[in-house]
């Protein structure tokens, strides 16, 4: 056995180009080696204590990687395919842009919404996001079904106002929970 005084801190800077090769032979990437190598650097710092003087500092330096590698593998094996992303092209899923806009549309209507009279803003939701039909509209505010139509008419024009669209000359024909 060699005599050799210094810290593992100390050893490690000296047998670190080792240590690279060793874990370039295990995975055969030069990013993922320098990775090994890292972690296997800390663990040794962390386990600094448990090393032997007298034993090969080689040796317990590979095993620690070795078993890091096998770790890795474990880990890959559980984890499914890996692809880097900057390989990976279009990857499907909402466009950020588009998202962000609808957002935005989004939150114009919520304030006008809010700025519409209390009478006109709750016949809107009723009828335009919870589906009730205007005779359940009517139902649910105790008043007449054409007073739920008058509202939801003024509703829609003042909402259109609000957030800029501008009304053209067709009207709708459809009608709303088969009422005419």
């Amino acid at each position: 056995m060699i005599d050799d005084t210094r810290t593992v801190p100390q050893r490690l800077v000296a047998f670190l180009p080792n240590l690279r090769r060793f874990a370039i032979s295990l995975c055969r990437s030069p990013e993922l080696a320098d990775d090994l190598v890292q972690a296997a650097c800390e663990r040794a710092i962390r386990s600094a204590d448990s090393f032997a003087p007298d034993s090969r500092f080689d040796a317990w330096m590979f095993r620690i990687l070795r078993n890091l590698w096998i770790d890795h593998l474990r880990r890959a094996k559980t984890a499914g395919p890996h692809q880097d992303l900057d390989e990976a092209g279009d990857i499907p899923g909402p466009d950020g842009q588009a998202v962000s806009h609808a957002r935005l549309d989004l939150l114009e209507v919520t304030a006008a919404l809010m700025k519409l009279p209390e009478e006109q803003r709750e016949v809107l939701v009723l009828v335009c996001v919870e589906d009730l039909s205007y005779r359940e509209t009517a139902d649910v505010l105790s008043i007449p079904i054409g007073t739920v139509m008058s509202r939801l008419a003024r509703a829609r024009k003042n909402l259109a106002r609000l957030t800029g669209i501008e009304a053209g000359d067709e009207r709708s024909s459809g009608t709303k929970g088969g009422l005419v």
